[in-house]
Order: structure tokens, then C-alpha cells, then sequence
């Protein structure tokens, strides 16, 4: 173990004299000075791993030494040493970011025990979390062969998620790459599950989980309160990890009151899942009922322009009582400034949408822009990423207003993404769509073993554009490219997020509600 190296500064050093001793025999290397501007130089002139303070020294006090010492090397931990207990003087010292405060006389057990929390808990955390990973590791693998139905699956991408943000504080290359290794084989299976299951949810709906059409209906519609307004904030291609690092802001404001989670239809698309979200509808029945609405991969145009349209008719026909709503999207930082300073005028409404396609665009950015893909070169990046998006965006400054008012909230999103990693090949027409993660077209040639392949579209409730379309969806990791440009489409694609085939990130959603303190 490397030596760890302390300064102890204290005007009566000679009486520290048998601690000190004890802290050499167990390995420690402890460095003393009498005053504060001895610790000063000394901590100016060699690298200390923690630092005690003697409050009450001539010259320099412990408060004063601390501010200095603070100032030349903030990281270092620092303790207080003093005989006073006056409630001031901790307050004093918390407020000048002191790490731990200890009460003469102090005994050997305390010493070592503050020692070890502060030098030592790194690598404490780090081997308790490894070890308890590694027998988790054990029981995944063992969970993943059995035949899990879809709340089972849920448990187990949550599982993967803990481990994930968990271990991404450890620097334990070996762990990393463990954990990446059973999140490939649980999608491998998820893939096979959805493969077996999927058609039949859309046939018999109540036999599988709540799904992207029905969720308002299901879980929105019947929670609505009589002068309790709702806010639902959907936030585009909102992972699950990627709602647990910024619920640990909204937890500053809100009280969480469930944690669920549904499943997005296929394609896991935003003109797919987030159109059933609004309409209620599978898309083929989208297409039907509302054609002049709806619109198909080949058709020109935006594809999520009619939600509100949508989300009106759903309530007419579901609600079937009067129902005061509004439904903002917002695009752009300006127009998040303009809802929050709107959001008086939506009190008075039962349902207020809010869509914020911000993370939709900063994945399309990341494989658009040098910079973004280089700042999101991976998971923890891209989680990273989004947090700082969050902090300073309109979406919190709402949530913060909000919070002060007699309000619910529910946070979810339309669809997920997955980082892709194997180029599979594909051929169409050059009607196919571009989407890397699911094709629609005429005469696919495509290789079996990467694909989810339904022949018929209106099996999975999809529109079938021409007598012999179908539908083909990636599995696991895969994305799509043409083999007369290949190399291309690997160089630029490969690594990005993307979203609209099946994997655990992009089908299992975070629905998370949420009320006021």
C-alpha cells in the first residue's frame, strides 16, 4: 500500500508525541510543525494526503492556516482539532469546507478511524463495490438463461443500470469491461425475448406490458385531479441511466412518489412511439383513422407535426368529460424561456404537455459534430453530457417553479438509444428509409441472425406501404449499412447513439411521477 503522508500542526505537538508513534507503527508518515505558518511552508513544499489542525495555535489560527492551506490545494482533506465546543466555531469551520472535526482529547481509535474515512475510503468503496458486482455478476448470468417475462426484464436492466453508475466511479478497467460484457449477452436474450413475444402483445395488449398507445390511457388519464394540475414532461430519447444522474437535482426539489416503467412499440422512432404516446394508436391504426395526420416514412415532410392534434382527439374520445390541456414543444433554448415564463398562464389547466426534444438533438448531434462526439465518446460521457444540459437549461428553471406550487409531475420520454458497435449489412430500394436501426421497404436482403424480421407490417400494427414491404428491426448493437458504401457509413457511424431497433435502452422507459415537498 503507498505511504500516506499527514501534516499535523499543533502548538503542543510533545502531547500528540504517543499517537504519532502509534500512526508510524501502522505505516503512516507523519510530518509535524508547532504553528501555522510552519504547516503553511511545509504544506507549500511537499504533497500531504491529510492534513490535522490544532484550532487555537499563536500566529496563524487553525481557521485562518485552513483558508490558506484550502487556497494553495483544495483537495487535500483537512481536520479540526480544538478543545472548544462552541457551536460557532463548527459552524465557522464547516463553512470553510473543513472535512471532519475531532474534540480533545483525542484517542488513537478516533485518529485512525478519521485516517482511514478520508484517506482510505476510495479504495474501500472501490473493493466492496468490485466484490459485490462480482457476485451479482454470478446471479445475472444465471438469471439471464431463465425465462423472464417482462416485469423480470425490467429488474434486470434496472440491475445493470445500478452496476453501471456504480462502477463508473471505480477506475477498474477489468470491471468496466465485465459489466460491458453482460449487458451485450442481456441484450442478446432481450432480443430473443421480444423476437417471441412482441407480435403477440399487439394482438392481445392486456397480455403484455403497458405499452407506448396506451400510456396515457393507462397511467396519465386516470390519475388526473380536479385542481391538481399535471405537468407531463416528455424528454426525447431519455434513457433510464440517463433519468437516474438527473434525478439526483430533481430530487432537490421534488418528492418521488413512483418509479415505473413502460415498453416503446417498434420502431423505438420518434415518428412511431411518440405519435402512439399522443394518439393513443398503434401507427397503423394512426393511419387510418387520421390519414390526413399521419405520415409514413416515404411521405414528404415532418413526421411529429400533428401531436397536439393527436393528444385532442385521444382525450375526447378516452376522457369523455371536459378536460382544460395545453401542448408546447420546445426546440430551441429560447422558446424553454418563454414556457417557463408562461407557466402561470397553464395553472388552470388539468394536463400540460411539455415535449423537449433537446436529447433527440444532442444524439443526432453527437454523429453530426465533431466536438459532441468527442465529448460523448462514451456511456458515462453521454450521461455526463446530459446532466450539464440539465443543470442550466429552461426544462429545470421550470421544475424549480413548479415546485413551489400545489402541482404533479410526470418525467418520461418516447424512446431510448444504444451505443452501436456491429455494421451489419442490408440492401433496398432506394425507397428504403435511412433510419440505421430499423428499414421499411420493398425486397430487404439482410442478414437473418442481426434482424427481428415481420414479414407482414400489419402484424406489428404498422402501415404497409406496398404489397411486398416488410419491416426489419436491429438487434443488440447493430446498425445498417449499404455495401456499396460500407467503409463510409462504419467511419462515421460507428459508436454513435442511435435509436428505432431493440435493445433494453431503447424499449424499457423510465415513467417516473413526482409531487411537491
Amino acid at each position: 500500500m503507498q505511504e500516506t503522508n499527514i501534516l499535523w500542526a499543533d502548538d503542543e505537538i510533545d502531547l500528540l508525541k504517543p499517537h504519532i508513534m502509534l500512526l508510524n507503527e501502522k505505516g503512516y508518515f507523519v510530518k509535524t510543525v508547532t504553528n501555522g505558518h510552519d504547516a503553511v511552508e511545509a504544506f507549500k513544499n511537499s504533497y500531504f494526503d491529510l492534513v490535522f489542525l490544532d484550532e487555537n495555535m499563536p500566529g496563524l489560527t487553525g481557521l485562518e492556516t485552513l483558508g490558506i492551506l484550502k487556497g494553495i490545494n483544495p483537495s487535500v482533506p483537512m481536520v479540526m482539532v480544538t478543545k472548544n465546543e462552541e457551536e460557532f466555531l463548527m459552524e465557522d469551520a464547516i463553512g470553510s469546507q473543513i472535512d471532519d472535526y475531532l474534540i480533545k482529547p483525542v484517542n488513537p481509535k478516533q485518529i485512525l478511524l478519521t485516517i482511514k474515512k478520508l484517506t482510505d475510503n476510495k479504495r474501500l468503496v472501490s473493493e466492496k463495490t468490485s466484490m459485490a458486482y462480482q457476485q451479482e455478476f454470478r446471479t445475472l448470468g444465471m438469471t439471464l438463461n431463465d425465462n423472464l417475462d417482462f416485469n423480470e426484464w425490467v429488474d434486470v436492466y434496472k440491475k445493470l443500470v445500478y452496476w453501471e453508475l456504480s462502477l463508473e466511479k471505480l477506475e477498474d478497467e477489468g470491471m468496466h469491461e465485465i459489466l460491458t460484457m453482460q449487458k451485450a449477452e442481456a441484450n442478446a436474450q432481450f432480443s430473443k425475448f421480444v423476437e417471441k413475444n412482441y407480435p403477440n402483445w399487439i394482438k392481445n395488449p392486456e397480455s403484455g406490458p403497458v405499452t407506448s398507445h396506451q400510456l396515457l390511457k393507462k397511467k396519465v388519464f386516470p390519475t388526473l385531479e380536479s385542481g391538481k394540475p399535471t405537468f407531463f414532461f416528455l424528454i426525447d430519447n431519455l434513457r433510464y441511466d440517463q433519468w437516474k444522474v438527473i434525478n439526483d437535482i430533481i430530487g432537490n426539489y421534488y418528492r418521488l412518489d413512483e418509479e415505473e416503467t413502460y415498453y416503446s412499440i417498434l420502431p423505438t422512432a420518434t415518428q412511431y412511439a411518440r405519435n402512439a404516446i399522443f394518439s393513443g394508436m398503434m401507427p397503423l391504426d394512426m393511419e387510418k383513422h387520421f390519414p390526413n395526420l399521419w405520415q409514413n416514412d416515404e411521405d414528404e415532410g415532418g413526421k411529429n407535426l400533428y401531436e397536439e392534434d393527436f393528444l385532442a382527439a385521444q382525450i375526447k374520445n378516452t376522457l369523455r368529460k371536459e378536460c382544460k390541456f395545453s401542448y408546447n414543444k420546445i426546440l430551441t433554448l429560447e422558446q424553454g424561456r418563454d414556457i417557463t415564463e408562461n407557466l402561470p398562464n397553464l395553472m388552470g389547466n388539468d394536463l400540460n404537455v411539455l415535449v423537449y426534444n433537446f436529447v433527440d438533438m444532442l444524439s443526432h448531434a453527437r454523429t453530426d459534430m465533431a466536438m459532441i462526439r468527442e465529448l460523448a465518446n462514451d456511456e458515462a460521457a453521454y450521461r455526463s453530457l446530459t446532466v450539464s444540459w440539465f443543470k442550466h437549461s429552461p426544462l429545470l428553471d421550470a421544475l424549480k417553479w413548479l415546485s413551489q406550487k400545489n402541482v404533479r409531475v410526470i418525467i418520461t420520454t418516447d424512446h431510448g438509444t444504444i451505443r452501436v458497435k456491429h455494421a451489419s449489412k442490408v440492401i433496398g430500394d432506394r425507397n428504403t428509409n435511412s433510419n440505421l436501426r430499423y428499414k421499411q421497404g420493398k425486397n430487404l436482403n439482410f442478414i437473418d441472425k442481426d434482424v427481428l424480421h415481420i414479414k407482414n407490417p400489419h402484424d406489428a400494427k404498422l402501415p404497409k406501404l406496398h404489397v411486398s414491404s416488410s419491416f426489419i428491426f436491429a438487434k443488440e448493437d447493430t446498425y445498417f449499412v449499404y455495401p456499396n458504401n460500407y467503409n463510409q457509413f462504419v467511419n462515421y457511424f460507428n459508436e454513435t447513439f442511435q435509436h428505432g431497433g431493440i435493445s433494453l435502452e431503447e424499449m424499457i422507459i423510465p415513467y417516473i411521477t413526482y409531487s411537491t415537498k
